[in-house]
């Protein structure tokens, strides 16, 4: 068999194996789904109203104006809780031993980082749908979208969930445990709490407005609701992509550096 052959098999092999995991055990992967749509929840019913208003929804009772403004904020944090998972789990296989045993085999080398990063974003598309289907239970509308506005919106969603999955990759293979791996990649859920997910960056306090503005998850959340609400995207489409293409990048290199240095 030709190398590409191999690893295309072994990459195969590896994905099967991190599903099977996910399906085994899948309190991690719930857990960390609950936490968009609690805060989806949380903040329609109880802050939805007032906050409607606020960003000129109208009146009190009217809460579909922040569904929509919302929504799109939720399904970038979604990925982004998703792939805590993909830390722990890349710790957990460093940790127990398992690395060590495949670097004895004849397997591809990087068909292991591979496995979990496909895994890791079909898990997080699979979460985004759910969460998705939520919001559409709840209210949310996209009724402008054109069939080509959809496929941008889910192709700047896998994208974000590949780039961010090689990052959770990184800070799995530097952490000493799942405890530890979980903790190095909070940043992935913090991040969009202080972005526009949910309020408008020019309603933030003006020192505050460049942190917000100009993080990773801001741009691409501004760029999903151009898409999908026909707001306007302006600059922020070309920075959600560099965004995703150089944390995809950095992801990449860092994980691989790592995996090559000698196993614990």
């Amino acid at each position: 068999m030709s190398s590409l052959s191999l690893a295309l098999r072994d990459s195969s092999t590896m994905l099967r194996r991190n599903l099977l995991h996910a399906r085994r055990y899948p309190s991690m992967t719930l857990n960390l789904l609950l936490t968009p749509i609690m805060l989806l929840l949380l903040f329609v019913y109880l802050f939805g109203g007032t906050m409607s208003a606020g960003i000129g929804g109208g009146g009190v009772a009217d809460r579909s104006a922040y569904i929509a403004y919302l929504v799109p904020g939720l399904l970038l944090m979604t990925i982004g809780s998703t792939t805590i998972g993909t830390a722990v789990s890349v710790s957990t296989d460093m940790s127990e031993g398992i690395i060590a045993r495949f670097r004895t085999m004849a397997i591809h080398r990087g068909s292991v980082l591979i496995g979990h990063v496909i895994g890791s974003v079909l898990q997080s598309i699979i979460s985004v749908v759910l969460v998705g289907a939520v919001g559409v239970a709840i209210g949310f509308r996209s009724t402008d979208a054109t069939a080509l506005e959809w496929i941008a919106a889910f192709g700047l969603l896998a994208l974000f969930a590949l780039a961010l999955t090689w990052i959770a990759v990184g800070m799995g293979l530097i952490s000493p445990n799942a405890e530890a791996a979980s903790n190095n990649a909070m940043p992935l859920i913090f991040l969009p709490l202080i972005s526009s997910a949910f309020v408008p960056v020019d309603a933030m306090p003006g020192w505050f407005q460049p942190i917000a503005g100009y993080q990773p998850f801001t741009p691409a959340i501004e760029t999903l609701r151009g898409l999908l609400l026909g707001t306007e995207i302006g600059h922020n489409g070309w920075l959600a992509v560099g965004w995703c293409v150089g944390l995809a990048v950095l992801g990449y290199f860092w994980a691989t550096s790592k995996f090559d240095d000698d196993p614990r």
